[in-house]
């Protein structure tokens, strides 16, 4: 069985060229920057890695001071586990180096950065969706993660429009998550007809569960990161042609023998989801 090459969520860190073998030549060239620029520093005498406790510090003095790991990370423009790798958890010890870079922007936060503002929902929306999928109606869903009743519907439609949505609430939003992702909806009196309508619809709408989040740490928060979850084999294949016939410039025949497949797997993949067809048609 052949494997379809997987284009990378976002083209903005070397994720995409080592998770993903981008070679993009925008995604080579910053490939190239960094071993520049880790040569350059390793010439001068400064390490590529620095000790991580004083920014662990920095962390507990802003915890101290009512900043959570989430307003922290977003204020610092890194990732929450960026943060929380900084600290043991469950399976996994705690990062005792980072780079100069992610070290700089986290020393550089103050409580006041941490504060309310405004930031993207996506993370919030995946997780009240996440919530869904495990059985919860969305009044509960509210409930659970502590806010009113209705108002866990009203995010899901904000955050779809590209809304940004109160820093507070996405806090709020993912410290109650990891409670209530544990429960299961008939022990607090959800009747197993609703919590199986409930994951049906999720099913439908293909909103992932928390197990999908866990294989994918860090990317719950990424508004660029595309969940595969129940993505088929052959929509991956339309999706995958689609992009190398529209940005390589590939023929049919070329992108199947790069994707690994016939010519004619090709075509069935696009007369299924004919809307990655068209473009590549017109």
């Amino acid at each position: 069985m052949t494997t379809a090459v997987r284009e990378a969520p976002h083209h903005n860190t070397l994720y995409c060229y080592s998770d993903f073998n981008c070679r993009r030549p925008a995604c080579v060239e910053r490939k190239l920057e960094w071993e520049r620029n880790n040569r350059r520093r390793l010439r001068e005498g400064r390490p590529a890695l620095i000790d991580a406790e004083p920014v662990r510090q920095h962390v507990l003095q802003l915890q101290a001071e009512n900043a959570t790991i989430y307003s922290i990370a977003a204020a610092a423009g890194v990732d929450q586990w960026t943060i929380r790798s900084l600290f043991p958890g469950p399976n996994r010890g705690r990062k005792n180096s980072v780079s100069p870079e992610i070290a700089r922007k986290i020393l550089a936060v103050t409580a006041d950065h941490a504060t309310p503002g405004y930031t993207d929902g996506a993370g919030t929306r995946r997780r009240i969706q996440a919530l869904i999928a495990i059985g919860w109606p969305v009044r509960r869903v509210g409930e659970q993660l502590g806010l009113n009743a209705t108002y866990a519907g009203e995010l899901i439609r904000r955050t779809e429009q590209g809304k940004p949505i109160y820093l507070a609430t996405a806090t709020k939003v993912a410290e109650a998550y990891e409670t209530a992702r544990h429960r299961f909806p008939e022990d607090y009196g959800v009747s197993t007809a609703t919590a199986n309508r409930k994951r049906d619809q999720a099913k439908v709408e293909r909103w992932p569960t928390p197990r999908y989040w866990d294989e994918h740490p860090g990317d719950i928060d990424d508004p660029h990161f595309e969940p595969m979850y129940r993505v088929t084999r052959r929509e991956i294949i339309a999706q995958d042609a689609h992009w190398i016939m529209t940005t390589v410039g590939l023929d049919r025949a070329a992108t199947a023998a790069r994707l690994g497949v016939d010519k004619s797997y090709i075509d069935h993949a696009f007369r299924d989801h004919p809307e990655y067809a068209i473009e590549v048609a017109a």
